[in-house]
């Protein structure tokens, strides 16, 4: 059996500041699809947060809709699916029973009974996002043995090694964080602390790990792996990544890693000031997400809104504080969106770049009242 491991594809993930992903990922899930073609998959893993937020935007319920459909039923491949922190759990599972005739497996919340799909010489078992509270409220009888998120999984995936059928691979679908496991700008909402980090031990005598969660692509040990995600979220370590899926070959045991198309870079340029803005550069940087550090220049609207015509998809600028001396700011699209439309932020940035300092709260003050006057006598025209 040939399986193709990917996850957190975030549907409906977007940048502050209302750009959207969409496009990007829909191109680099077309070629996921086309390496499960390619690679003859038998089944295609996705270990969790298929979902970007637990109530998906109709955007990415449509996406979902699409994609599912097309790998189900055009190319006639068998999708395993698991939540993670990030989707809704009740609502992925939303008529899962139905859906397993079309070859869509679904384990949206933990039961009892292992979720288990049977085949002829590999059984692929599905474990989402669990909860300490949650498991065990399932096995009550263990609840003296779980003080930690590594217990619970314990106490889980013995329950699911009992499941095992002699002379069978075991393969499994999860969604956990790993201690020591490398993370990435983009996971840091979802690994706050150290309280749901798990050893890799807990995941003893399963042939293959397929996981989910952190969002860099990462070996554990060759047989417990993070596909990561189709593609870069944050720019530091993520833009430097090779995105791509694992393909495991249950037969031979063979495992490999396949890159994922990207649509566009994620790239940080850092320079000075007219050195970045007169520099000359190929059209997939200029396509590109990204990210300015600037070194002899205050940050500021104008300097911004001149980038903003250079680089399309420009997200943040980081440059010189007028506000405080020998400082570093960064200002991001939803920052700049925000100058824009709301007068008391133009304000505000106006008096920073023209005073070098901030208007006092009594300026402030002052300044909201004439703008309710105006907008006041506007509407009374």
């Amino acid at each position: 059996m040939k399986l193709l491991h990917t996850s957190d594809w975030h549907l409906g993930m977007g940048y502050r500041g209302g750009i959207t992903y969409q496009t990007d990922q829909r191109f680099a899930i077309n070629g996921i699809c086309k390496i499960a073609e390619e690679e003859k998959a038998d089944g295609i893993i996705i270990a969790g947060d298929i979902f970007d937020r637990s109530i998906a935007s109709h955007e990415a319920l449509q996406a979902y809709d699409d994609i599912m459909t097309y790998i189900c039923s055009t190319l006639g491949i068998p999708v395993y699916l698991i939540a993670g922190n990030h989707d809704g759990a009740d609502r992925i599972s939303q008529c899962s029973e139905l859906l397993k005739k079309s070859g869509l497996y679904i384990s949206g919340a933990l039961e009892k009974d292992p979720y288990v799909v049977r085949g002829e010489d590999t059984d692929i078992f599905l474990l989402p996002w669990i909860s300490t509270d949650k498991v065990i409220s399932i096995y009550p009888d263990e609840k003296d043995n779980i003080k930690s998120m590594e217990d619970a999984y314990r106490v889980v995936l013995d329950h699911y090694r009992e499941s095992f059928e002699t002379g069978k691979k075991n393969i499994l679908a999860a969604h956990a964080y790993i201690i020591d496991a490398e993370t990435s700008e983009s996971d840091k909402a979802a690994v706050v602390g150290t309280a749901t980090m798990v050893g890799a031990s807990v995941f003893d005598g399963f042939d293959y790990v397929a996981l989910g969660h952190l969002h860099g692509p990462q070996k554990i040990n060759e047989h417990i792996r993070y596909s990561g995600t189709p593609m870069a979220y944050s720019f530091g370590k993520e833009e430097k990544q090779e995105k791509s899926v694992v393909i495991i070959d249950t037969d031979k045991m063979e495992i490999k890693t396949v890159p994922v198309p990207q649509l566009r870079k994620r790239i940080t340029l850092s320079g000075k000031y007219k050195e970045l803005l007169e520099g000359e550069y190929s059209r997939d940087i200029l396509d590109a997400y990204v990210r300015l550090e600037i070194s002899d220049a205050f940050v500021t609207l104008e300097t911004i809104s001149i980038f903003r015509e250079k680089f399309a998809n420009l997200l943040e600028v980081s440059g010189k504080s007028l506000e405080k001396e020998d400082a570093k700011i960064t200002m991001t699209i939803d920052e700049l969106e925000k100058v824009v439309t709301d007068p008391v932020e133009v304000f505000v940035r106006y008096c920073q770049d023209s005073m070098g300092e901030s208007p006092s709260e009594h300026s402030i003050e002052l300044f909201k009242k004439a703008v309710d006057r105006y907008e006041k006598e506007e509407m009374e025209k």
